[in-house]
């Protein structure tokens, strides 16, 4: 484990939404593990709680509904009073949808899917990027997915809103790259998450050899791997990477 006061992250400043479980959690272990200080934002202030409570000082607990702007509104006052600025933004929380052919998604469920997945990267952005500029740059990670470049038939509009994501990254990059923010993204197989049972439509032995199988590295992801690539493209290490989606998938994408 890093030393914090050496880490790669040390003295950073980081907000990762959807942080209190999944591909979050493990995200925000390892970036407090690096030195950061660290905002756990999510729709479940419990659960967000009770992991700061575990992690210590370096982590604040912040219930949002990342799709509502008064709560991202909000969520911003409270982080950027308590830590005095941002470094570290990263888009991380998300919502599925069951495989079913696409005419058949409910209206209702399309509609959270582009809130949770798109607007809440506009809402962040609005709520988050003044202070960033003002610290004179800093690294914003989306967490898109590989169903945005190999999508899978049956998850049309979850799909869709990745794809939307990756390019929003791409042309966040463009557009930030002169006051000194990064705009990266990865890509994330399945993986051992909250999510898996609803891409699969059950959680079963069958269904998960079937996923597996599609993963040429034969294992699911977890979110020790994402948190890896996170640490990475938001460190000073990948200083001349902008406008990348980072496939983290075990090969599923070859």
């Amino acid at each position: 484990m890093a030393d914090p006061a050496t880490g790669r992250l040390s003295a950073k400043r980081a907000l990762v939404s959807g942080g209190a479980s999944g591909f979050g959690a493990g995200i925000v272990r390892r970036f407090i593990a690096e030195g950061a200080r660290v905002a756990i934002l999510d729709r479940s202030g419990d659960a967000a709680a009770a992991l700061a409570a575990e992690l210590g000082e370096n982590a604040l607990a912040v219930t949002a509904d990342i799709g509502a702007r008064v709560d991202v509104d909000a969520a911003a006052d409270t982080v950027l009073k308590a830590f005095g600025g941002l470094d570290i933004l990263v888009n991380n929380a998300g919502i599925g949808q069951t495989p079913q052919p696409m005419e058949g998604l409910d209206e209702d469920l399309f509609d959270r899917i582009f809130t949770v997945n798109a607007k809440s990267v506009y809402l962040t952005a609005r709520a988050f990027l003044p202070a960033m500029k003002a610290g004179g740059g800093g690294a914003i990670l989306n967490v898109a997915s590989t169903g945005a470049v190999r999508p899978r038939p049956g998850l049309t509009w979850y799909n869709a809103s990745k794809g939307w994501m990756v390019t929003a990254t791409r042309a966040m990059a463009i557009e930030l790259a002169p006051a000194g923010i990064r705009v990266n993204a990865i890509n994330p197989v399945a993986g051992e998450t909250p999510l898996l049972s609803t891409f699969m439509g059950e959680d079963s032995d069958e269904a998960r050899a079937r996923m597996v199988a599609s993963i040429p590295l034969g294992r699911l992801s977890t979110p020790a791997d994402m948190a890896a690539a996170a640490t990475f493209l938001c460190s000073d290490e990948a200083a001349m990477v902008t406008g990348i989606a980072l496939e983290v998938d075990g090969g599923r994408c070859i």
